[in-house]
């Protein structure tokens, strides 16, 4: 046995690193920062003074979610710094659906070895979400994990808490039928789907993520470790202007499962599958694994991240609107009350 005795750092877990590491991530939580944040990194909790001005009945709305295994992709190329996008993409897209500002956001990373530059990088990305969500990073953990996870493997959680009057929360109930379906594209596969996408490409078709692929422009791997679209900025310049009835963040279980969450009960919707210009990538997965249109709408986005609901007089506002934040909305179906799912033709 060593005559030093054992110690934290002997057994796997390194407190310098760690505090390296924190060190080195507070450039990119500074980049985030809010005039309500009271605070900075290093205290057991996160400070965010609420601007009651702003709000005259706030309810916060809050979000968790991971990454899921794109995750696998990113440690596989060595490209860290973008998975943190994602993290922050799922989380405020679906408070976003409820009509609330994202304002602050918390990560959870866990990792085999605690390499500093690594956690920098995958704060990097977390920070940049940030960015472009508009909400501050007030805080998170990082957790070495020896014997848990091998010394290149982490895993991502994150949380968020927006905010929404109450008289502006968005929850379906005043979506009737005639009110049209416009969605707002994907980037690609964005965060779900990731299990199918590995087995297809990657085990039984045999590609590697630095094929070129001629349909994509790009690699494979250029391809899926893009991040998921962030859609907070557009949604709520449209909010000022135009009023939504129900919203639909395109997640795991594709346009059908996440659209009919928004729907309330009675009412249905219509999709047009060939109104949604659909990337290459789905298409590339669909005939190298022989996955059915069914299978890939039930497990992908399909090209539509979300979807916003409203009444037929505002459709041309809301395309104006929506276009002036840079979108690309498409209509692409209709509530109605001929059926109590939702249907893709």
């Amino acid at each position: 046995m060593d005559k030093e005795g054992l110690s934290y750092k002997k057994a796997g877990v390194d407190i310098d690193a760690a505090n390296n590491s924190v060190e080195l991530i507070k450039k990119w939580v500074g980049r985030t920062r809010r005039p309500e944040v009271l605070a900075d990194i290093g205290s057991f909790g996160g400070f965010f003074a609420l601007n009651n001005k702003k709000y005259q009945e706030p309810v916060l709305v809050s979000g968790t979610d991971g990454v899921g295994t794109k995750l696998r992709i990113a440690q596989m190329m060595d490209i860290h710094h973008t998975v943190g996008i994602d993290l922050v993409a799922m989380c405020v897209n679906d408070i976003l659906v409820h009509g609330a500002e994202p304002l602050f956001f918390l990560d959870y990373i866990a990792i085999g070895k605690l390499q500093p530059r690594l956690v920098e990088a995958l704060v990097q990305g977390v920070s940049e979400g940030c960015v472009q969500a508009g909400c501050a990073l007030i805080g998170g953990e990082t957790a070495e994990m020896p014997g848990f996870y091998k010394e290149d493997e982490y895993d991502l959680a994150g949380f968020t808490v927006g905010a929404v009057d109450r008289s502006k929360l968005i929850n379906g109930d005043t979506m009737k039928d005639g009110d049209v379906l416009i969605g707002l594209p994907s980037s690609g596969i964005h965060s779900n789907g990731y299990s199918l996408v590995r087995k297809v490409l990657l085990e039984s078709a045999g590609l590697k993520l630095d094929d070129h692929i001629a349909e994509l422009g790009k690699t494979l791997g250029e391809e899926l470790i893009t991040p998921t679209r962030i859609y907070v900025p557009s949604v709520l310049a449209l909010l000022e202007q135009v009023e939504v009835k129900g919203m639909a963040h395109i997640t795991g279980g594709g346009i059908a499962e996440n659209l009919q969450r928004s729907i309330p009960a009675g009412l249905g919707a219509e999709i047009k599958a060939d109104a949604i210009d659909t990337p290459p990538i789905f298409k590339l997965i669909a005939r190298l694994g022989g996955v059915e249109q069914a299978e890939m709408f039930r497990t992908f986005n399909m090209g539509i991240g979300f979807i916003i609901a409203v009444d037929p007089q505002q459709y041309d506002n809301t395309l104006k609107c929506l276009r002036a934040k840079g979108e690309q909305p498409i209509m692409i179906g209709e509530v109605t009350a001929r059926q109590t799912k939702v249907v893709i033709a």
